[in-house]
């Protein structure tokens, strides 16, 4: 009798189908990659389909179990989101894993901040994304199975849980509202059989936080205010979807994963400021 409690049978994603967007950067490569890893095929969709196809040409490369393919979508629209949908159609009838993962930032000084920047990000971080998960739910349905249903994963943020992002006012707003919204979507399709997390990173080396984190002394002068001492690399947005993708995550829904080293939980001093 073969235990199911080998890695091989927690993580292993051999025929499933996912769908990652803003998958061809960041987060979403790391993504896209830890998924195929574990034997997923993954479509990977922005709204630059070259540099999509660059990517999936470079993770087939890999070689690992699973395949990757990258194509163009909008989700900042919704023309943009009924392509993407056509386009998912005409390569499958199921999508067993959604990361709603594409998303922008905006910053600037309170008294200086756009009043277009808001709806223009809301409308990628938040409308697209309840959207997108909305007009996919037939192939997600059509994905479940008894003990094994399909997932959505939402790419919230450490700054939609604490007030830590200078100057990022929409950003950290939409964030929150992407958190919520996780909780709400479970509340109502967990009992359809489809699971719906987010994860809330910290700092991780992507060209969303070029500004920051694009060299050594930028990683360390923001890993000082990271509990654990660092930022976040591949391997944990990888291991943090195979997770939740895998049979090992199959018993969890409207979770907001924090993968931001104790962020989340951090607070600098004591209550009544005495010596310690």
């Amino acid at each position: 009798m073969t235990s199911t409690l080998t890695p091989a049978h927690l993580f292993d994603l051999t025929g499933k189908v996912a769908l990652v967007t803003g998958g061809a950067t960041g987060i979403g490569r790391m993504a896209a990659e830890g998924l195929a890893a574990a034997g997923a095929r993954v479509l990977i969709a922005s709204r630059k389909a070259d540099a999509c196809e660059a990517v999936a040409a470079e993770i087939n490369a890999l070689g690992v179990p699973g395949s990757v393919e990258g194509f163009g979508g909008d989700v900042a629209t919704e023309e943009g989101i009924a392509a993407m949908v056509a386009e998912v159609q005409r390569r499958t009838d199921r999508v067993h894993i959604l990361m709603n993962n594409a998303g922008r930032t905006w910053g600037a000084p309170l008294g200086e901040h756009p009043y277009d920047a808001w709806d223009k990000l809301l409308r990628l971080n938040v409308t697209g994304m309840f959207h997108l998960t909305q007009s996919l739910l037939p192939l997600l349905l059509a994905a479940k199975s008894e003990g094994d249903p399909a997932r959505v994963v939402n790419v919230g943020s450490v700054m939609g849980d604490i007030p830590k992002g200078t100057m990022t006012y929409s950003y950290a707003v939409s964030k929150g509202a992407v958190h919520h919204m996780t909780r709400v979507l479970s509340n109502d399709l967990a009992p359809q059989g489809v699971t719906v997390n987010a994860i809330a990173p910290g700092p991780f080396v992507s060209k969303m936080t070029a500004f920051a984190l694009a060299d050594e002394e930028g990683r360390k002068k923001s890993a000082q205010g990271v509990p654990l001492g660092r930022v976040g690399i591949p391997e944990d947005i990888a291991g943090a979807l195979q997770y939740l993708c895998g049979r090992g995550g199959a018993y969890v829904s409207g979770a907001i994963l924090p993968l931001s080293g104790g962020m989340q939980s951090n607070a600098p001093g004591s209550l009544f400021n005495e010596d310690l």
